[in-house]
């Protein structure tokens, strides 16, 4: 879509600067708090580190995508307790990651055409326009990554809300707390 109309002189707006600065800040920001969160993998609990690995070798643990997908489809009654991210989510968790870390290295390439080939930020995603010749296209995979990250957020808002009101356990007031209640074994 394209930017509104301002009127007046030309030399006057800088609209389109404003919008390329937030988003070069934006990114910068991501990176930094990505960082954060591997640094956080390495130094919290277990559950820290569920974002970076799939378990696909436990047994316990496929099956507990099979019956998440259930239940997620209104196909079984009850759903199972977890202390961190069911194994459904888990997936999407890290697949999201996986996302994110090809939104970085594609926004770092592509800051890179106008930083020059001699900037640290070639050095770092240079290798991007190997694997995409055309810049373009690079272009709209990292537009359409921002796509699929506005999809994930939105689905991800309604899957913690719906977990939080149908499986009965603290799942938004836990970002908060830290602590994880199950409603049903709190006693009255």
């Amino acid at each position: 879509s394209p930017l509104p109309s301002v009127p007046g002189e030309a030399s006057a707006h800088f609209l389109m600067g404003y919008i390329r600065f937030a988003h070069f800040a934006a990114g910068q920001t991501l990176i930094v708090f990505f960082l954060v969160r591997i640094y956080w993998a390495f130094v919290g609990n277990q559950f820290s580190r569920q974002l970076f690995y799939l378990p696909v070798w436990n047994k316990t643990w496929l099956w507990g995508v099979l019956y998440e997908a259930r239940w997620y489809a209104f196909l079984v009654k009850d759903p199972k307790k977890y202390i961190g991210h069911n194994p459904l989510a888990h997936i999407a968790m890290f697949t999201f990651m996986l996302f994110l870390v090809f939104m970085i290295f594609s926004g770092l390439a592509l800051y890179s055409e106008g930083a020059g080939r001699e900037s640290f930020y070639y050095a770092i995603a240079g290798w991007m326009f190997s694997i995409f010749p055309n810049s373009q296209d690079l272009h709209t995979y990292h537009h359409l990554g921002m796509w699929a990250i506005v999809t994930f957020v939105v689905v991800h808002v309604y899957a913690a809300v719906r977990e939080d009101i149908l499986s009965r356990q603290s799942m938004i007031s836990s970002m908060v707390s830290g602590e994880r209640l199950f409603r049903d074994d709190l006693k009255d």
